[in-house]
C-alpha cells in the first residue's frame, strides 16, 4: 500500500504502508492525513478530518443504492468495500450511475476526498470507477467518472440536475490507465469559488477540473456507473456542512 500526500507547501510525501498490521496502518494514516492534508487551502472555516474508513469494521457508515451489490471483502491481505456487480438493481431517476455507495450522516462544502481504489473489470473503453460528491439526492449530485478512453461520456466530471448527466469538465485528459493494480483518487472541491479539481495517483497535477456552483455541499461516497471494483482507505478532509443537510 503506498499512499501519495502533500502538504501545503505542496512537496510529495509517499508511504508505505503495506507491511504494517491493520491497527497500526490505520492510526498512521490517519496521522499522516491530519498533519499533511490538504494540498489547498481554504478561505472561512477551519476544515479537519470529518471521516475516515479502512472498512476493518465493515461498512456500517456507508449505504448503497443496491445494497446486494456490495460486500465486505479482502484484497491482497486487507479489508475492502468491494462492488461485486457491473448492473445494480438500481433504478436512477435519470441518466446516471448505477453503483453508489454513499458516507452516512456526513455533508461537507469544500472538501479533499482521496480513496484507494482497484478495478476489477474486464477491460474495455468505459472501464471505470466513480466518485461522489455533492449528493443532495438522487436527482441532484456531482460525480467523477474515472474512465479508461475519454469521451463526452467518460473520463470527466458530470451533473446530475434533475436531469440526465450532463459533462462539466473544463480539462480532463486522453483517459485512465486502469489495470489491476490499487491506485489513488482524489476530488478536490472549494464550494467558495466553484472549483473542482481531481487527482490519480499523482496528487500534484489535476486530471480533470470544472468550475460549477450548483451544490455547495452535499455527501461524497464511491462507486461506478455499471463497473466492478474495491476501494479502500477513504479519507474525507473537509468544512462540515452548516444549515441545510441531506
Amino acid at each position: 500500500m503506498i499512499i501519495q500526500l502533500h502538504s501545503k507547501t505542496r512537496s510529495r510525501h509517499c508511504l508505505c504502508f503495506h507491511q504494517f498490521p491493520g491497527a497500526i496502518r490505520w492510526i498512521l494514516t490517519a496521522m499522516m492525513f491530519i498533519l499533511l492534508c490538504p494540498s489547498h487551502s481554504y478561505a472561512g472555516d477551519v476544515p479537519r478530518v470529518v471521516h475516515y474508513e479502512n472498512f476493518s469494521n465493515g461498512a456500517g457508515d456507508w449505504t448503497p443504492t443496491d445494497t446486494g451489490a456490495w460486500k465486505i471483502t479482502e484484497d491482497g491481505g486487507d479489508t475492502v468495500y468491494s462492488l461485486v456487480v457491473k448492473h445494480s438493481n438500481y433504478k436512477p431517476p435519470h441518466r446516471s450511475p448505477l453503483n453508489i455507495a454513499l458516507l452516512d450522516e456526513v455533508s461537507v462544502g469544500s472538501f479533499e476526498l482521496t480513496v484507494r481504489a482497484r478495478s476489477t473489470s474486464e477491460p474495455y473503453n468505459h472501464q471505470s470507477l466513480c466518485l461522489f460528491f455533492g449528493y443532495q439526492d438522487p436527482a441532484h449530485f456531482y460525480y467523477v467518472h474515472f474512465g479508461k478512453k475519454t469521451d463526452d461520456h467518460a473520463n470527466q466530471i458530470f451533473i446530475v440536475n434533475d436531469a440526465p448527466r450532463i459533462k462539466i469538465s473544463r480539462t480532463t485528459t486522453p483517459g485512465t490507465p486502469w489495470d489491476d493494480q490499487w491506485h489513488v483518487l482524489r476530488v478536490r472541491r472549494d464550494a467558495d469559488s466553484g472549483l473542482i479539481e481531481v487527482f490519480y495517483d499523482d496528487m500534484q497535477t489535476p486530471v480533470m477540473s470544472a468550475v460549477d456552483h450548483n451544490f455547495t455541499w452535499g455527501q461524497v461516497g464511491v462507486g461506478s456507473f455499471d463497473d466492478p471494483g474495491n476501494f479502500d482507505d477513504v479519507v474525507l478532509w473537509g468544512i462540515p456542512a452548516k444549515g441545510d443537510t441531506p
